[in-house]
């Protein structure tokens, strides 16, 4: 089979081996497209999308002809989308500015003001991917970024619909990409699947997680599946018990708006975490398409059980004013926009259990908070004491459980803990820790998440992308807990700075163990 050659602006050929699925060694180019981002003025957009785009162009892995479209409620020209683009490369990008990879990249660029309920501004859009596919080879082949709150979902999917945008002509492809959150139940989940299943078929639809884009978490993956060392002891004649952990040292910042009434489970527990958990409990797939993936992560959330004692087995928690950073910060309800009577949670923490034959009495404990101790993402997966310790208890009383750590963020890498004795006479064993570290293995950085999840949006590769059943079977975990949330009391309070409510730490006390302190 003849492989497409692409030369970027920067002069280096590349090879496509889209064609040849079986070498994937060399990188993988987007063939002709193009994007349209909605709500292209918000943080998202600004932080992560245009200098993941920028990023992708300057490694050469875009097409020549690649377009961007913004659509939003500004009198803007192209040349005031360009300019705002340029500042958020410039200060964002992860990889080096060029020049001559900017002005290749941004002769696609083009905006197009209007509200969402403005059938005009649509018809004006239609038109300019009309002239995109003509002027700069894009082909049909468009996806559709909505970076906006989910109410106004239903109304710009059906202007797409309305104004055939959704429909590709015959050899051309429309995709559709849907940020989190998912509904916020499984009733309103339902609602928005349906409401995207009517215009756009499943494997047109990207429900972006930028979790499952990190390299540590598809480091989990190769981990498991790659070696012969970690399999025989993955699971309950092994495993004590997992935890994974989302900690934040920063407050909510400007999203009040978004926040309160959302609360941390919902905004990290329901689909970061658990698609984490997924990961770490699934049994191998016969291979790692989409659909196969898909199938394993499904068959763990729907195996998991909630304890039958929610008050002893959650725990929820609002941050007061405390110290981080070194600096005196104020508490959630003094917080801008938050109203003094709230009762959103900003750290919470349940316990889950996975009933199959591999983990089968191995608790999960899921954790997430704001103004913690400080920032880190991690799956901790802790083993059991050995049975027999031929040794005296003194030598011994230093030595906690062998445990294996993957470090999500920031310093991403994975960390062993095992006893080693201590140089000297006696027979005294403690602690070490064996570190591989990513940024000092690897030569190149780690791209980020969005970077990969764009480019797999554009080649039509869903692996990393959670499907409705995933996200509807999430929702049926966290629901009950938060039905229950709201019938008993208010968060407990807990000082900034620190690790969350002195519940937290009871929660696992009563089994017996500790959270860890990253």
């Amino acid at each position: 089979m003849s492989a497409t050659h692409y030369t970027n602006p920067a002069g280096t050929e590349f090879v496509n081996p889209l064609r040849d699925p079986q070498d994937r060694r060399l990188p993988q180019i987007a063939g002709p497209c193009g994007l349209v981002i909605f709500g292209v003025t918000g943080d998202l957009s600004r932080k992560k999308l245009m200098p993941a785009i920028y990023d992708l162009a300057n490694r050469g892995l875009l097409p020549p002809g690649f377009s961007l479209v913004g659509f939003a409620r500004r009198d803007w020209a192209d040349q005031d989308f360009t300019q705002i683009v340029h500042d958020s490369v410039k200060e964002h990008s992860r990889t080096e500015f060029r020049e001559e990879v900017w002005q290749q990249l941004c002769e696609g660029f083009r905006f197009v003001p209007g509200d969402f309920g403005d059938g005009i501004a649509f018809e004006k859009l239609q038109q300019t991917i009309v002239d995109l596919d003509r002027e700069r080879g894009t082909g049909g082949n468009h996806a559709f970024y909505l970076s906006i709150p989910p109410r106004f979902f239903s109304q710009v999917i059906g202007q797409l619909k309305e104004h055939g945008l959704a429909s590709p002509v015959p050899g051309s492809w429309r995709r559709v990409v849907v940020e989190k959150p998912f509904g916020n139940n499984l009733e309103t989940a339902r609602e928005l699947n349906t409401i995207i299943s009517e215009v756009f078929p499943p494997e047109s639809v990207f429900r972006i997680d930028h979790y499952l884009g990190k390299e540590t978490v598809q480091n989990i993956l190769a981990m498991r599946f790659a070696n012969a060392m970690f399999e025989p002891i993955w699971n309950a004649n092994y495993v004590d018990h997992v935890q994974i952990t989302m900690a934040e040292d920063i407050g909510i910042g400007g999203r009040a708006g978004y926040y309160d009434g959302i609360g941390a489970a919902r905004d990290v527990i329901q689909n970061h975490l658990m698609q984490l958990m997924a990961l770490i409990a699934m049994e191998e797939p016969p291979s790692f398409d989409a659909r196969s993936l898909r199938l394993e992560k499904q068959k763990v959330l729907q195996s998991v059980v909630l304890p039958r004692r929610l008050d002893l087995s959650t725990a929820r928690g609002q941050y007061v004013e405390g110290w981080a950073g070194g600096l005196k910060v104020p508490g959630y309800t003094d917080e801008q926009d938050i109203p003094k009577d709230s009762t959103t949670e900003t750290f919470a923490a349940i316990k889950l259990e996975i009933e199959t034959r591999r983990w089968a009495g191995v608790p999960f404990y899921l954790r997430t908070g704001k103004r913690l101790g400080r920032r880190v993402t991690e799956v901790a997966v802790v083993f059991k004491r050995a049975p027999h310790l031929p040794f005296g208890d003194t030598a011994t009383e230093e030595l906690t459980q062998n445990a294996l750590v993957i470090r999500v963020q920031p310093d991403e890498g994975v960390t062993m803990r095992f006893g080693a004795k201590v140089p000297g006479t006696a027979m005294e064993i403690r602690d070490v820790n064996m570190d591989f570290a990513y940024g000092g293995t690897f030569t190149e950085s780690s791209p980020e998440a969005y970077e990969r999840l764009i480019l797999d949006v554009l080649l039509g590769e869903p692996p990393l992308f959670p499907r409705h059943e995933e996200v509807e079977l999430s929702w049926q975990i966290l629901d009950p807990i938060v039905e229950y949330w709201a019938k008993h009391g208010k968060p407990a309070p807990y000082e900034a700075g620190t690790w969350g409510p002195e519940s937290a730490d009871k929660m696992l006390a009563r089994d017996g163990r500790v959270w860890r302190r990253p």
